[in-house]
């Protein structure tokens, strides 16, 4: 997620058979169960009464990076469990909820100074994996400037650990994006691409982002649909292949900064958010849904193509 830049744009909708990997690392206390002949290393179908707290940690935290404009707070305002007719759609009824507020001139605990808080989740310390598909089924908002991602970081020192973008999306309903950071790659990283929706469909309904996780290569999907794929002969025309050691599970909405910016060229009232996002934050509109996540093992043999 940190400081990305998109710079290629493809339209792939090219439907594959789910990809799967070798052995995975895992040290987990959510593993347990088969799901379509695979073993489950990780799952959250957001299904209790309140977020579980074995699985995830909600990150407090006012210090921005990328320019964004949002403190992170862990409240029932900004995290929480929706059912009914607020998780329309979900699979099972129920789905977490990120939801954007204003709070003007709200002070973080490490003493930065807001206008906007948000939520951020993570399995760090709790579920951490090395290969394997990574999958969530989500629901965005439109809104100039919001940025959602489903992420996955590397537990030691950025970008030298690795970071693998499968989902991040600045608000445009047509298009959501992909990237990997690592040493010589990160930031403005060439390892990037833009996946265009289908005609009909578009970011804001339920969609499947998920990423498959090899030994040699990564290929991002959505809904099936592959949406680009980087070998590490690719990776390491740039730079080191990061992507052998245990990373962790990141959900978050941030909102404005940098890669926002680059698409939108929103400077006020705020950097990347125009005030017509900023309306739609005030009106409490801005929200990320999640049906489910779901990490797991694959078969010994990665697809042919």
């Amino acid at each position: 997620m940190p400081h990305r830049r998109p710079r290629r744009t493809v339209r792939l909708v090219l439907a594959v058979a789910c990809a799967s990997l070798p052995a995975c690392v895992a040290r987990t206390n959510a593993a347990g169960g088969v799901s379509g002949g695979r073993r489950v290393l990780f799952s959250d179908d957001f299904a209790g009464p309140s977020l579980d707290r074995a699985k995830w940690t909600v990150e407090v935290r006012g210090k921005a990076v990328n320019d964004e404009q949002q403190a992170y707070v862990d409240s029932p305002e900004t995290v929480s469990i929706a059912r009914g007719r607020d998780a329309e759609g979900a699979e099972d009824g129920a789905a977490l909820v990120i939801r954007a507020r204003y709070r003007p001139g709200y002070l973080a605990p490490d003493s930065a100074r807001h206008d906007f808080v948000s939520g951020h989740l993570d399995t760090r310390g709790k579920f951490e994996f090395a290969h394997g598909t990574a999958a969530a089924r989500m629901k965005l908002s439109a809104g100039a400037g919001l940025w959602p991602a489903f992420w996955i970081l590397g537990t030691g020192d950025w970008p030298a650990t690795g970071e693998i973008d499968v989902m991040e999306n600045v608000g445009e309903p047509d298009w959501s994006s992909v990237a990997l950071h690592g040493p010589g790659y990160s930031g403005a990283t060439p390892l990037v691409n833009r996946y265009y929706f289908p005609d009909g469909h578009d970011a804001m309904g339920w969609h499947v982002y998920a990423v498959d996780w090899w030994p040699d290569s990564l290929v991002f999907r959505v809904d099936g649909a592959v949406a680009y794929r980087a070998t590490r002969a690719m990776v390491e025309h740039h730079g080191r292949w990061s992507y052998d050691n245990p990373k962790y599970l990141i959900l978050n909405l941030a909102l404005g900064g940098g890669y926002p910016v680059s698409v939108n060229g929103a400077r006020t009232p705020y950097p990347g958010l125009p005030a017509a996002t900023v309306a739609q934050i005030q009106r409490g509109a801005a929200t990320v849904l999640v049906d489910w996540v779901r990490v797991t093992a694959l078969p010994d043999e990665p697809p042919r193509r």
